[in-house]
């Protein structure tokens, strides 16, 4: 049992929910027009939680290996760098993760097209292994992009374009101009979702040579960059919200601007990187709520 509480510690189940938001968002426009399919969305939520899972485990793994993962680093501890997984079992977890990631995403393509959409069948086969790939080589590998402030680009178009829009075409097999705003909005949330998460590491990774991109622009910079990728989701939501308009229910979303527009206020004067692990979970949080009632607040 402890083994097994290990493991689930290190899959990191708090990061999950904010992997599906957008899944979550794509279904609800989905249903406004007729087309969801629980299949196809059950299949697109266990994919996408066995590539967040894959990539907790392989960004344990590569942040340990390479010592980035030391007592200076702020964030809770992971496996590797307390010792209670090996490096050699951790790789051998994200090896079973890969296959499981690819059963799953086979299903997943071959039940929303079949044979009878070959094309997208192909090109969502190659997103797939694209995103297993990404999930690995954020910090794994000699020319990890996790370490040469690639991250936040990634983030963006995995969790946000690729994540509503990619999931979107599962249902409606072509791409829908409603769904580019919503997708945007959660990308610049999961951004900052990233760059909190970097600027609380910002002295351990500088000391590891863990260059993200708070790091490059340094902790000033990294703030006015956190506030823009936050106010960024806020405008285009808005903007969502007006050329998308029917009803009062549409709005209903804009109640996460309060604790959005607070957690703006708390990383501007913050003086303390540990401060900011709570904001993390604050701005998931509110980013999965924000999805919630944005794809609701749409099919009412």
């Amino acid at each position: 049992m402890k083994n097994i509480s290990i493991w689930i510690t290190t899959m990191r189940l708090r990061t999950l929910p904010l992997s599906i938001s957008g899944i979550i968002l794509a279904s609800c426009f989905a249903a406004y027009n007729s087309l969801f399919d629980w299949k196809v969305c059950v299949l697109a939520i266990l994919t996408t939680l066995s590539f967040q899972i894959l990539s907790n485990l392989a960004n344990d793994y590569g942040d340990g290996v390479k010592g980035t993962d030391n007592k200076d680093r702020i964030g809770p501890e992971r496996a590797i760098q307390s010792g209670k997984i090996s490096p050699e079992d951790m790789f051998s977890a994200i090896k079973i993760n890969v296959l499981i990631s690819i059963v799953l995403a086979f299903l997943l393509v071959f039940t929303a097209f079949g044979v009878k959409y070959f094309y997208l069948t192909l090109i969502f086969f190659v997103l797939g292994l694209a995103c297993i790939i990404a999930a690995i080589r954020y910090t794994v590998g000699k020319n990890a992009y996790g370490y040469n402030g690639l991250g936040d680009i990634f983030v963006f178009l995995f969790f946000g374009l690729l994540s509503v829009i990619g999931c979107y075409v599962l249902y409606a097999k072509t791409v829908d101009h409603v769904v580019f705003l919503p997708a945007c909005t959660i990308g610049f949330l999961s951004a900052a979702v990233l760059n909190l998460n970097n600027m609380r590491d910002i002295v351990s990774d500088k000391k590891s040579q863990k260059i993200t991109l708070a790091v490059k622009l340094g902790i000033d910079n990294a703030k006015k960059y956190h506030v823009a990728l936050v106010v960024l989701a806020i405008v285009l939501s808005t903007l969502f919200a007006i050329l998308y308009y029917t009803s009062p229910f549409n709005l209903i979303f804009m109640v996460t601007y309060i604790p959005l527009i607070v957690h703006i206020r708390t990383v501007i004067k913050n003086t303390d990187s540990k401060l900011l692990d709570p904001e993390l979970k604050k701005v998931a949080f509110t980013t999965v709520i924000l999805a919630i009632l944005m794809g609701v607040g749409h099919l009412l």
